[in-house]
């Protein structure tokens, strides 16, 4: 006989100890952690002695497994395919975060749109907004799906039952932090909501091999609010980034059970919705101001595809004892990193000033293969001294000064030399790499210490700037 839903009842378990208990406690009585007493869905299982018999259950050697593949489901957006993998997978739960108003719902009704178009029946809950709301949008970005089906529903039971009845090809829950289920007495949003909301959509897309998305919140700090255990719970944990006034968004993986977590997917948000960008380093790069001091080109190794950016980095001269270090789209400890290095080793005079760095089109560079771009732009800065029109920068810093090797050298390259730059400024070659690089359409200049790389990399001064400046400026 199936078991109904008042089979089950509520506790307070404690995340420390696992202690169950009727009422809320500010201090777990078994362990004495403060607050992490959580309402918890409990299940009455029947005795052993009920005379039912368990099923038996064996394992399996890993050699008689035989496995069919990955039988993925194109959503129809290159570049989001290309950051989950190569496409959905059955029974697959992905976890969609951002900052509000980034595009997560949009992005995902155009991915919705596309998989009603070409593959089958999907089901949107909008947990948040009216069928209405959702339209309105719809009509903006031109969605149009007679397989796309919307359901205004907060409550997680009835919603699932819905999708038992239509048995859609993809689930989109929207959000996860604003349904619920009736046995907890809990608001939505809470720790408890979360974690079994996404607890019984997991056992729904396991059991129906239907790809299921959530939308989650995101805090103040940039991450994904709600319990961490439901970022352990799901397949995949995707992130939609860009600054929000900014017209590029750039969709990364930090968790993909079933692909590469180093892809990155770029749209530019357009009045008909986002819209892939199948060329990002021109892209970026077409807004550049040529023979501006404070700007240099970097390339930067997204998973396998090389992306050219700009760099732009402003010394201003204060007056106070404590100049500010200001980065966007850049690691702000590397950044005071690279300006130690910078005065220690070069003897640039650094402490009196302001120093800004910013990575255009509200990209986020955390490879180190940048520190050589954003180091010769604050000295093209703070000398008044342009980069090279021509020129590439390529290379992570040590403490010492010296230039280090980075990875896929020969894919930026390459890239770079696509888009018509000459030279580029590297660490020291390999033998390997330097067979590779000498197939290239461009010059390779290695150095081996950042004064080296940056004496390369300058243009000449310009006659604005007097030579005593000049040589203080160098050290």
């Amino acid at each position: 006989m199936p078991r109904s839903r008042h089979d089950r009842s509520t506790r307070w378990v404690c995340q420390q100890c696992g202690y169950e208990s009727p009422g809320f406690y500010g201090r777990c009585p078994s362990c004495g952690a403060w607050n992490s007493l959580v309402e918890t869905v409990i299940v009455d299982r029947p005795s052993s002695s009920s005379g039912r018999h368990r099923t038996s259950v064996h394992a399996v050697p890993l050699a008689h497994v035989t496995s069919a593949g990955e039988r993925r489901l194109p959503i129809g957006l290159g570049e989001f395919d290309r950051v989950l993998g190569g496409g959905l997978v059955p029974g697959a739960l992905i976890l969609l975060g951002g900052d509000p108003g980034i595009g997560k719902s949009t992005l995902l009704l155009q991915a919705a749109g596309n998989v009603a178009n070409r593959i089958g029946s999907v089901l949107y809950i909008a947990a948040e907004e009216s069928a209405e709301q959702v339209k309105l949008r719809a009509d903006r970005i031109g969605v149009n799906a007679d397989q796309l089906y919307l359901l205004p529903e907060t409550s997680l039971t009835a919603a699932l039952d819905v999708a038992q009845t239509l048995k859609p090809r993809v689930v989109i829950v929207d959000s996860i932090q604003t349904v619920f289920v009736e046995e907890l007495a809990s608001s939505p949003g809470t720790v408890s909501q979360v974690r079994e909301c996404t607890a019984r959509l997991m056992r729904y897309a396991k059991e129906a091999h239907v790809p299921v998305f959530l939308v989650g919140h995101v805090t103040k700090e940039g991450v994904i609010a709600g319990p961490r255990v439901v970022e352990h719970m799901v397949d995949a944990v995707l992130y939609l980034e860009g600054e929000r006034f900014h017209q590029y968004r750039v969709l990364r993986a930090v968790k993909n059970r079933f692909g590469s977590t180093d892809e990155v997917g770029v749209f530019e948000m357009a009045d008909h919705g986002l819209q892939e960008v199948g060329n990002p380093s021109g892209v970026f790069l077409e807004q550049r101001l040529h023979d501006a001091p404070g700007s240099a080109v970097i390339v930067t190794l997204e998973g396998t595809r090389p992306i050219l950016i700009e760099v732009q980095a402003l010394t201003s001269p204060v007056g106070y004892a404590m100049p500010r270090r200001t980065a966007t789209g850049f690691d702000l400890n590397r950044l005071q990193l690279l300006v130690a290095v910078l005065q220690k080793r070069l003897g640039y005079r650094l402490g009196h000033h302001d120093i800004f760095v910013n990575v255009t089109g509200g990209l986020r560079v955390v490879e180190p293969a940048a520190d050589l771009g954003v180091a010769v732009a604050i000295a093209s800065s703070f000398t008044e001294r342009p980069v090279r029109d021509d020129t590439v920068l390529i290379g992570e810093i040590g403490l010492s000064g010296e230039l280090r090797s980075v990875s896929g050298l020969d894919r930026r390259l390459q890239e770079a030399a696509s888009l018509g730059f000459q030279r580029a400024v590297i660490p020291p070659l390999s033998e390997r790499n330097q067979v590779l690089t000498s197939r290239l359409p461009l010059t390779v200049v290695s150095a081996r210490t950042v004064a080296e790389a940056i004496r390369l990399s300058l243009a000449e001064a310009s006659p604005a700037v007097s030579l005593q400046d000049d040589v203080e400026a160098e050290a």
